[in-house]
Order: structure tokens, then sequence, then C-alpha cells
């Protein structure tokens, strides 16, 4: 098998952004992976915290909560995802999450097809808690995973 054919990224060696609150980091995408159909992030959300309310125009957003207790408002209504389950946010839907629990939440996102060019792949339609720029999806890996081996 080539790297081309199956790419390893660790989570660790991926740098989490914190700009839209929580740790989001982009494990699997154009930057780290070179893939070319969607994209793969990997959220955590400590007690309290929240991911502002944004949108993707171009892009369906599936979550999996793998721990704790998400709640997720899209277009206004509010749901609960539990641990070992899954939802499926269409692209254009307002959506933010929130974890209102005592334990940490971790959830797998997966993005696609991915928008044209990433500048138009994500809305912000409030301000989000954190600094700097959005989450990135042509951001490498830290120096550490350029050694990587295919999976």
């Amino acid at each position: 098998m080539t790297a081309l054919e199956a790419v390893k990224v660790r989570a660790r060696e991926v740098e989490p952004n914190h700009r839209l609150g929580g740790s989001i980091r982009m494990l699997l995408s154009p930057g780290t992976a070179r893939s070319t159909a969607g994209l793969m992030a990997l959220l955590e959300l400590q007690p309290g915290e929240c991911v502002s309310e944004h949108y993707h125009p171009y892009t369906d957003e599936h979550v999996y909560v793998s721990d704790g207790r998400l709640v997720l408002a899209v277009n206004g209504a509010e749901q609960t995802v539990d641990a070992r389950e899954s939802v499926l946010i269409r692209r254009g839907a307002r959506h933010r999450y929130e974890n209102r629990s005592d334990r940490p939440v971790t959830a797998v996102l997966f993005l696609g097809p991915l928008a044209p060019s990433p500048d138009m792949g994500h809305v912000e339609t409030a301000e989000p808690p954190g600094g700097g720029p959005p989450p990135s999806v042509d951001v490498r890996p830290s120096a550490a995973a350029d050694a990587r081996e295919p999976a």
C-alpha cells in the first residue's frame, strides 16, 4: 500500500484551533492527507464550552459523538446527541454546539463535499469566542507528522 492509498494522521500532531470555541483539529483534509472529497475533524468541548453558530454553504456535516453529551442547535432548534449517536446537518443550516454537562465531549466531524475554495466553506453567523483565523483545511500536521508512515 502506498502513502497515497492510505494516510494516517495522529490527532496529537495536529494543532488545535480555538477560534470557534472548544478545540477543533483538522485530521484528514486537503492539507493533512490530500483529501479531495471532504474532511474529517476532531471536536473536543470541555464543560461549559461551545462552538459559535455558523453554516457551510456547500457542505453537509456528519457528526458522531464518541464520548459525552452534545447539545446541538440547528436553525434554532435544539437536540441532544449522546455518545455513540450521530446526526447529519444539511448544507446551509445554521448550527452551533454546546457542552452543558460536567464531562468533556468528543465528537468526530466529517464534512463533504468540499467547497469550491477553502474561503467559501465556512460562514460565521455569530461572534466566535476565540481569536485567530478559523480552522484551515490547508494546514499540514506538525513536523513530527512528516515522518508518519502509511496506514
